[in-house]
């Protein structure tokens, strides 16, 4: 349940990022951190402390699929509703989980609060539909009544799968969300796939760091040690772009790295070493269209 958003938390985080490049994005990412989502009541607030008009905080909290104007249920639950998963049944999926969570075919939030279900086009596993995604967890050739006992397992409980152990899932692609170049690299393999490349600095140090690709490993290649529990600055390898976003890690209170999933959404990485935090948000799109283009320099 979303917490009384206060008018001195808005207008404390306004004042945190006046001034700066990039404010309003910043300053909505931090309000949606603490609430779930973007109510109506902040971002008038936004628009009257920061002398913008609302139909612009407005439009950029509507740009942006990463910004949500409603709330969100404890389990997010993806269905892949792209030409090659709707060929393999995804319609079907999707309305068994309509149906059985009692929402409209566009989706939405469950009346007990439980469960959020968002079509989304093309997740990059065309070959393995119909795909569902759990709270980031993928799960292949998805039929109707596993489904639906999928969403229910997770509501009695029953853990994430391992993605390092589970063929289910798959690796994602991930652009630079500055200058949306791609930070794959197909020379350098993590996990047996082509591995995240970014440069990076700790302290009086620089150099080069590789991150698995398969969603949910922990696998990660550096040109030199760096100690546990340190706070890594990411940076793109291509624009040279500082990659430190807004978020903060639920887990550790580290900043999170933000990258563009090619196809859609956004992965968040934690930058303390040794924290395994990651969170993925894939993209709404039920037009298909293309993702937005990269977040303001």
């Amino acid at each position: 349940m979303a917490t009384l958003l206060s008018k001195d938390f808005v207008r404390s985080t306004v004042e945190k990022y006046r001034g700066r490049r990039g404010a309003l994005i910043s300053i909505l990412d931090e309000i949606q951190t603490r609430e779930g989502y973007l109510p109506e009541t902040a971002l008038r607030q936004v628009a009257d402390l920061t002398g913008r008009t609302l139909i612009d905080v407005f439009g950029v909290a509507t740009f942006y699929k990463a910004f949500r104007l409603t709330p969100r249920g404890m389990h997010l639950v993806s269905v892949c509703l792209g030409t090659a998963c709707h060929v393999r049944g995804a319609g079907g999926v999707a309305a068994a989980l309509q149906d059985h969570l009692d929402l409209p075919a566009d989706g939405g939030t469950s009346q007990d609060g439980a469960f959020t279900l968002e079509p989304v086009r093309c997740v990059g596993a065309c070959a393995l539909g119909p795909i569902l995604v759990i709270d980031g967890d993928y799960m292949a050739n998805v039929s109707a009544t596993r489904a639906v006992a999928l969403i229910e397992g997770r509501r009695d409980g029953e853990g994430a799968v391992c993605p390092t152990e589970d063929e289910r899932v798959f690796p994602v692609e991930v652009n630079c969300p500055r200058c949306n170049h791609s930070l794959m690299d197909p020379d350098y393999l993590v996990d047996g796939y082509p591995s995240v490349r970014f440069t990076v600095s700790f302290g009086q140090e620089h150099g080069w760091l590789r991150l698995s690709s398969l969603y949910g490993s922990y696998a990660i290649e550096t040109g030199g040690e760096v100690p546990a529990d340190t706070i890594v600055h990411f940076f793109c390898p291509h624009c040279h772009g500082d990659l430190m976003g807004a978020w903060n890690c639920t887990e550790c209170g580290a900043p999170m790295v933000p990258v563009l999933v090619q196809g859609g959404g956004m992965v968040q990485i934690c930058s303390r070493r040794g924290c395994h935090s990651h969170l993925l948000d894939l993209e709404v799109d039920p037009e298909g269209q293309t993702p937005p283009p990269p977040l303001p320099r």
